[in-house]
């Protein structure tokens, strides 16, 4: 499930992408940016396949949105063996495990500090995930 959060520090927004393994719910990739942009969401999934390295064909839920549509991610996910699935218009269960991660990010971390810069807020991120 991949899925496009913002965490706001003085300087600017900060975009976070994740992509989550739903069998045990873990992050398998990630990446942080200043706009919320198509390369934001094949930085996420290329770590996740790097990392994972899918053997046959997976499914690759995601939200709907321009970066998940966009060619350079359908080809990606061509390539790489693995089934395009976007969620359903005005079905909100269809992504609750992805708000559910930011939601519990945000309360029990993000919420708790306050970030100066999008440098700040992106290492804490990283060491939390």
């Amino acid at each position: 499930m991949t899925d496009i959060t913002y965490i706001r520090p003085h300087e600017g927004r900060l975009y976070l992408c994740a992509e989550l393994d739903l069998f045990p719910r873990q992050v398998a990739g990630w990446s942080m940016g200043e706009r919320m942009s198509k390369e934001l969401t094949l930085n996420a999934l290329l770590m996740a396949v790097w990392w994972h390295k899918p053997t046959g064909k997976a499914l690759a839920p995601s939200d709907q949105g321009n970066q998940f549509s966009s060619y350079d991610l359908q080809y990606f996910l061509r390539m790489h063996r693995l089934v395009p699935s976007m969620s359903r218009h005005s079905r909100c269960h269809d992504n609750a495990v992805a708000e559910s991660f930011f939601q519990l990010l945000k309360r029990e971390r993000i919420k708790r500090r306050i970030y100066t810069d999008r440098a700040q807020a992106g290492s804490d991120v990283f060491d939390d995930i």
